[in-house]
């Protein structure tokens, strides 16, 4: 990699990291119902990183999950957050030996289902290691971790990728 790309990697890592740390703390249009948390927009960044580099998502979802700290979220919502380095490394390094899925309609919406099911999974295992190992005794386990966590994830995390699709493919004509 030559000192203009390298530059041009560093600064756009830095930009999608400062992103994923503001969203969960300023996004106002946020639904919180511990163990859920649905901030729109808070996989745009880790979804773009994902789309250029293994390296990058990796650090961007990091980089996410102090986000969510800071902005004093639960402790199960962190380690959600802090989840998606499952879907975002798996994702990541698909597309860099597959990157004409962003291209194709019917193989991007099944590469975004399919991740998000992935993605979901992930979730959903967090929150259950983090209540086996805190004691915490959750009414309505099924529902919550489920229906709320585990199909809301599914949901929240196609709408995500949708509009990060967008915002990347218009960034990468800029380019």
């Amino acid at each position: 990699m030559d000192i203009r790309k390298k530059t041009q990697f560093m600064t756009m890592t830095a930009l999608l990291t400062a992103i994923a740390i503001l969203i969960p703390i300023i996004m106002p249009f946020k639904i919180v119902i511990p163990p859920a948390s649905y901030t729109l927009g808070s996989h745009i960044a880790i979804f773009i990183a994902m789309f250029l580099s293994p390296l990058m998502a990796g650090f961007v979802i990091i980089a996410s999950s102090l986000g969510f700290l800071m902005a004093g979220y639960p402790m199960v919502i962190v380690l959600r957050a802090f989840s998606h380095i499952v879907f975002g490394i798996l994702g990541a390094f698909y597309l860099k030996k597959f990157p004409e899925t962003l291209d194709k309609p019917k193989a991007s919406w099944i590469f975004n289902f399919v991740l998000g099911v992935v993605h979901a999974i992930a979730e959903v295992l967090a929150c259950i290691i983090f209540y086996a190992t805190s004691g915490t005794n959750v009414e309505n386990m099924f529902y919550v971790l489920f229906v709320l966590v585990g199909f809301g994830t599914i949901v929240h995390s196609m709408i995500d990728y949708t509009l990060a699709l967008a915002v990347y493919k218009v960034l990468r004509k800029r380019r």
